[in-house]
Parts: C-alpha cells; structure tokens; sequence
C-alpha cells in the first residue's frame, strides 16, 4: 500500500487506555497498513493506582512512569502535547504543544482516550490552596510539601505554626482518598521517630467526605473495615462534611469547625478532560456518549473510551449504566476499541465492549488492606497480597514490575529516609497549577482555529 494513501489512525492520550489500544495496533497492523500517532504531554504510562505510594516514599516516581519510547520495534510517532479541541467535520484535531506551539493534526480515524481530570466545586480557595493527586508531578510535590512540613514545625518556636504545618486534610472517601490519607499517615508516623523536638501527639490526619459510607464501593462490611483500620491509626474520618472554604493557614468544614492546617489534599472524584466539551457532541454526566462498541453516534471514524467515555456496561445487566472509569476497564476498551478499528478499516462488522467487573483492591499501607477480587471479601495480609499482586501483574514492562518489586522490598527492609528533593524551592504549586485545564478551547474557537489553516480532509 503506498504511504500516502495510507489510513491515519490518531490515539488521543496515553492513559490506560490509550496506550492498551496503541500496543494492539501496531502488533495487528503492518507499517503498510495504516500510520499511527499518540497525542501525549508525557512520554510515559502512569500507573496512576499506585501514586499513593509515590506520595509516601514506598515506591519511587519512576518505577510507575512506564516509557512510551523503551522499545525499539514500536513505530508509532509520538506528537508530545495535549489535544485542546478536535473539529469532527474537518477531521482535524487541535493540540497545544509542550512548547506552548499550536498545530493541526488531520486523521481518518481518532480514538479519543484523554482521561479525565480532578473534580473540584465553586468553593472559595479551593483551587489556590490545594493539592491534587493525579499526576505524578503532584504525588512528588505533596510529599516534599509533608516532609517539609515536619522540618518547618520542627524549627518553629511557634506553637500555631507547629499546630498548623503538623496538621493535614483529606477531603475523598473513595480509593483514592482512602490510600493517600492511609500512606501518608505512616509516612509522618515513620518520620516523627526523627524529630525527637516534635510531639507524636500533634500530627493529626483527617478525611472526609461529604457521602455517609467510606468506599461505598466496597460494601459496607469491608468499607467498616477499613474505617476501622484507618481509625485505629489516629485518623479522624468526618462523613457527611465537605470544605466549606479554603485559606493559606486553615481549612473551613461545612460542620463549621476550623482546622489549622497547610496541607489540604483534593480527591473528591474525577470528571472528563476538558476535551470532551470541544466537540460539541451528546455526554452523559460529562462524559462523551458512546454506543456499546464505543462509537461516537452519528461521526465516521470516531472512538472513545476510558473516564472519557460513558462506556454502557453491559456486564451489569442494568439499563443506563456505565463503566466505571477504572484502570481494569479502561486497559480492556483499549484493546477492544482497536479491534474494532481494524475491523472498520478491513469491513468487518464492530464488537461491543463487555468485562464483568474484577473488584477492588485497597492498599492501606504494612499489612493493612481491604479487596474484594471477583466479589471474595479479604482483610488484612491476604487482602494485602491481592491488592499488590493484581497491582504488579498489571504492569506493561518487566522493568516496571522489577522495579516496582524492589521498591516494596527495601522498604519493608529498610523504611525511608525522608528526603526532600527540593521542589519546595520554587514557587508552591496548587491543584491548579497542575491540571491546565485552562488551555482547551470552546466548539467555535476549534471550528474557527482550523478554517484559518486552510485544512482540507485528505
């Protein structure tokens, strides 16, 4: 097949789902068959389940940041930037460049796989005086900020500011929420023993959450468990209680009490990248609408998935529900979504996407954990072996997994030496200075961006 007329495939992000879908490609399609491009900031795969433990100093930044560029026999170009719109009639797609640079890439075929951003709300400070937990960047830069923290406390003369800096929020009672505050609790703990200036007494942890159960997806057995286990460590869990505002020194709760403190983690759920807004099509609850073979209605040559998509889970046997934007699902419409692209291209008819839940894992930190995999509840050690044996089998690369394993090896031998690595040297960096979510464009500034390039579908 001659090169110029070969079909492009364009991939829109490097998450889960992207990434599983690129790596079928290139295995079922010849270099003659068809030219592939990845639209990514990042030259690597996050495994973003395991971010709690980077936070935490258990596993180190790069043994969950799996290169995009390790192997040598994948041929697929590489364009490092983000997709800020896509027109869908001009088969055009907008991406701003790490550059700042702002080009046009036309496709015949685009899988639209950009994740999904944190979800914050209209409450005052918020954005400002936050941190997130979704990007590997934050999980680095809260724990120097924790660190940091003890080492200001420790130097203080101050009681309010020991009070203050030896205080920390977590607002999420989800698996994210639940695993940060859990981590991070041992790893102050752990660090305290070095402090001998500092009071054990004056670390405190609290998360809430606006729901009234902790991980609701767990059930209520297990989700009492662990609340238990976090309790039993000293973590103060507040449920039916939100952030009503957010200041540099404290945090307000919707309950009315004010808690002084530096460090409020934001990890009250996920909605869809900004992206999804640019095309102008029909979403649920934010995310793109999409048919059982992950279609986008009424657009030739349009796939998405992943926490962009409202996948129809058809496993549930429930009318209207949807796939949960998890890891286990997102690998899985990857690799479905490029069948059916191959399947277009050569005539054949599309498949829809179907997987039966797996279940949870939860990794509290030591020996602690609650999981449920293929609906057996497990506690402690067991819960613990299956939590991180689905998390190290699910890893792309056996340098992942060597060094993943390793990581977990010698600190259970030899715990952590509390470094900082110096980002609390530069300006302090927000949940929002993270994300940019600022840069994506509305449906007419797309439209108007890629008539002025004079692009014509091929």
């Amino acid at each position: 097949m001659n090169t110029v007329t070969r079909p492009r495939i364009l991939v829109v992000g490097a998450g889960f789902a992207g990434v599983e879908c690129v790596r079928r490609l290139e295995r079922r399609l010849s270099p003659g068959d068809a030219e592939i491009t990845l639209v990514t900031p990042i030259s690597y795969q996050l495994y973003l389940p395991l971010l709690p433990q980077v936070a935490s100093g258990v596993l180190t930044p790069q043994s969950i940041a799996l290169s995009l560029r390790r192997s040598t026999k994948y041929r697929t170009r590489i364009i490092p930037g983000g997709a800020i719109g896509v027109d869908l009639k001009a088969k055009v797609c907008v991406i701003r460049g790490i550059t700042g640079r702002i080009l046009n890439e036309p496709y015949d075929y685009i899988v639209l796989s950009p994740g999904s951003v944190t979800r914050t709300f209209d409450i005052p400070g918020l954005t400002d005086h936050a941190f997130g937990m979704k990007t590997l960047a934050e999980a680095a830069y809260i724990r120097d900020h924790v660190i940091a923290q003890l080492d200001l406390a420790d130097a203080s003369e101050d009681p309010d500011e020991r009070a203050s800096r030896l205080q920390f929020v977590v607002v999420g009672g989800g698996y994210a929420g639940t695993e940060t505050a859990a981590c991070l609790q041992r790893l102050t703990h752990a660090a305290v023993e070095r402090y001998p200036r500092l009071d054990p007494g004056l670390i405190k942890w609290h998360l809430i959450d606006i729901a009234p159960k902790l991980m609701p997806e767990l059930g209520e057995k297990l989700g009492r468990s662990a609340q238990e286990i976090l309790t039993r460590r000293g973590i103060e869990i507040s449920l039916g209680v939100s952030v009503a505002k957010a200041g540099p020194t404290e945090v307000t709760f919707t309950d009315g009490r004010v808690i002084p403190t530096r460090t409020l983690i934001w990890t009250a759920g996920v909605v869809a990248s900004p992206l999804i807004a640019t095309l102008g099509a029909d979403t649920v609850r934010g995310r793109l609408a999409v048919t059982a073979d992950m279609c986008v209605p009424g657009e030739d040559g349009v796939f998405a998935l992943g926490d962009a998509a409202a996948v129809p889970d058809d496993a549930k046997g429930v009318e209207g529900a949807v796939c949960p934007p998890t890891a286990q699902h997102a690998m899985r419409q990857g690799r479905q979504v490029a069948d059916n692209v191959i399947a277009m291209l050569t005539g054949r008819p599309l498949r829809p996407y179907h997987h039966k839940d797996l279940g949870l894992v939860v990794d509290l930190g030591g020996t602690d954990a609650v999981s449920k995999p293929l609906g057996v509840e497990l506690r402690g050690l067991p819960a613990q072996v299956a939590a991180r044996g689905y998390h190290w089998s699910a890893l792309r690369t056996n340098v992942a997994k060597t060094r993943v394993m390793t990581n977990w090896l010698l600190n259970s031998i030899a715990g952590d030496d509390f470094v900082r690595t110096g980002f609390q040297a530069r300006r302090p960096a927000k949940l929002r200075d993270f994300e940019y979510t600022d840069v994506y464009l509305t449906p007419e500034q797309v439209r108007a961006h890629v008539g002025e390039a004079g692009l014509s579908v091929r």
